[in-house]
């Protein structure tokens, strides 16, 4: 038999290639992959036909699913306990966090507003059980997203996914920035102050608690530094500046079932406490101004847990309070730090690592 090799400079056609792979194909569908046992052949095994079938490229965008198809489709989190990894426990809190979605808040002068909340919502998940379908916390909260807030509205969707996941303990939490018009010290400028809060319903062994968190940003000047700067101008006739700092306190609070609670409220106890919060819109006579009433209210950071203590403990409507508080120093490359807590509910001998780094105005 003579085999004339072929014109290696001749241009090979589409045709030719093609025909040489469907011989290729016929050969390996006659013999098996098997047969392809040389280093070059086993490279060709890509090409080679499968019991693996050709799958559509194309997005099926008149594809319907119904009852019988969905029926068919894999539910893991809804598995046996045998599909369980790790060691089969009780998880506390498993959810969803950071959904957004827009939700009417009421103020307490009667009119309302629309704000972009953030939501968490976990549930207990017993051992035995795989997991949770997460999205039913999402398709729990959108029945009554539309609604005015109330802790009623919340306790409504806390009560429809507790029964849809089977869950004994459960929490939502609302996170939002909330606007209050504020007036400027001396001049007639205002502007909007904003209130980071977290709104929290909770469900522990049966009982439900309702909380709230508010962050009250202020101007800290410290006494002691107030005190040698007099010093130095009443002693040597220097001119010094005593040092001050913005400053947050998270006020944390439980109030009663039945009470109404208005974030006014919090924010009106924050401002008889500690009267210097930071200003929105200054001229010069308010600048002035507010630094005459640093000069008036100095606070180290342990006045201000104590102060702000004070205005908690009066109201009636609430019982169990924390109140953590973080002068971010001028003086020092650290911050000073104070926490003072009331009743069960927000204490703990242990702090989170991270728990005052977060205690900042992000503007």
């Amino acid at each position: 038999m003579n085999i004339h090799s072929r014109d290696v400079d001749k241009e090979i056609e589409r045709s030719e290639a093609q025909a040489a792979l469907d011989v290729l194909r016929s050969f390996i569908a006659e013999k098996g992959a098997d047969a392809l046992d040389g280093p070059h052949l086993t490279a060709l095994r890509g090409i080679l036909p499968s019991a693996y079938p050709e799958l559509s490229r194309e997005f099926p965008d008149n594809f319907v699913v119904d009852a019988a198809y969905r029926d068919t489709l894999p539910d893991l989190q809804n598995g046996p306990s045998s599909l369980i990894r790790g060691e089969n426990r009780v998880i506390q809190h498993v959810g969803i966090s950071n959904f957004r979605l827009p939700i009417s808040f009421g103020t307490k002068a009667g009119g309302s507003i629309t704000l972009e909340t953030s939501v968490t919502g976990t549930v207990s998940l017993e051992a035995d059980k795989k997991g949770i379908n997460m999205s039913r916390i999402m398709r729990s909260f959108y029945k009554h997203a539309e609604e005015w807030f109330s802790f009623d509205v919340v306790s409504a969707v806390l009560d429809d996914y507790k029964s849809d996941l089977e869950s004994f303990d459960a929490r939502i939490a609302l996170r939002f920035s909330y606007p209050v018009k504020v007036h400027s010290l001396r001049s007639s400028l205002s502007g909007y102050q904003y209130y980071d809060i977290t709104l929290e319903l909770v469900e522990h062994e049966g009982v439900r608690h309702k909380m709230m968190h508010l962050d009250y940003v202020y101007s800290s000047t410290c006494p002691c530094s107030l005190e040698l700067s007099e010093h130095a101008r009443q002693s040597r006739g220097q001119l010094a500046t005593p040092h001050s700092q913005r400053s947050v306190a998270r006020i944390s609070l439980k109030f009663e079932q039945g009470e109404k609670l208005w974030f006014e409220d919090v924010i009106d106890m924050c401002r008889r406490a500690v009267p210097t919060e930071t200003q929105v819109m200054v001229k010069r006579e308010d600048e002035q101004a507010f630094a005459e009433l640093n000069a008036a209210n100095p606070i180290f950071v342990e006045d201000a847990a104590r102060l702000f203590a004070e205005q908690l403990s009066v109201d009636t409507r609430i019982s169990d309070y924390r109140v953590a508080a973080s002068h971010q120093e001028s003086l020092h490359s650290h911050d000073a730090v104070s926490v003072l807590t009331n009743g069960p509910t927000f204490t703990s001998n242990s702090i989170d690592p991270h728990f005052f780094e977060s205690l900042i105005h992000r503007g």
